[in-house]
């Protein structure tokens, strides 16, 4: 039960307390650039979330046997192979959508989540929490570009995902989906996030200094 538990922490951390794009701010470059509508979020965000967990389950295994002194290149070798499988697979499958992502997808692997998790976690800890810390983090981000991008689109055209939710009437605000938009978006979303996060640890803490 505890290690499940822990398993659960563990995948809780990257999507609320450790989300890489509202609590520690990482990959802000596709972010901004990628999230003009929905699809395009989740689409970044699936690769993005498969690289994760490939890569922390590879590193965590090859971790005793690769020196400190090479540690970054090595890294940055696995992340490079998972990475060009996602680019093949979504040109096979989904060539609009990775046409539409562009230089973002073979971008993933200088993406500062990837490497982070495999230097702070997949580096120091066995294959199956590893795998838990990348879902957990890959699910952060993409829920993350996912909710910028439908915001962005709705605002932006009145849909979301493609389908028109505001009607024909609706006249769209194009600024939201340029750079600037983005930019309102993310400070928005990213002020609001922490507001309830902070919220919820100190009702926490309350209850835990009522318990004690």
């Amino acid at each position: 039960m505890s290690e499940k538990k822990s398993l659960g922490g563990v995948l809780l951390n990257g999507i609320v307390n450790e989300n890489p794009t509202f609590r520690l701010v990482l990959g802000t470059c596709p972010t901004l650039a990628v999230t003009s509508s929905a699809l395009n979020g989740l689409g970044m965000g699936a690769a993005a979330t498969f690289v994760l967990v490939c890569s922390n389950v590879a590193i965590s295994m090859l971790r005793k046997f690769i020196p400190d002194q090479v540690r970054i290149p090595a890294f940055i070798v696995v992340i490079c192979t998972f990475v060009t499988m996602v680019q093949l697979l979504m040109q096979a499958f989904v060539p609009s959508l990775y046409e539409s992502l562009g230089m973002f997808i073979p971008l993933i692997v200088v993406n500062c989540i990837i490497l982070a998790r495999a230097e702070a976690f997949a580096s120091k800890n066995s294959p199956l929490p590893s795998a838990f810390d990348g879902l957990g983090m890959g699910l952060g981000f993409t829920l993350a570009l996912t909710l910028m991008g439908s915001i962005r689109e709705l605002i932006g055209n009145g849909s979301v995902f493609g389908v028109n939710i505001l009607g024909a009437s609706y006249q769209p605000m194009l600024l939201i989906v340029l750079a600037s938009g983005g930019f309102l978006t993310f400070g928005l979303l990213l002020g609001t996030f922490n507001l309830i996060v902070k919220k919820i640890e100190k009702k926490k803490a309350a209850k835990e200094v009522q318990a004690a």
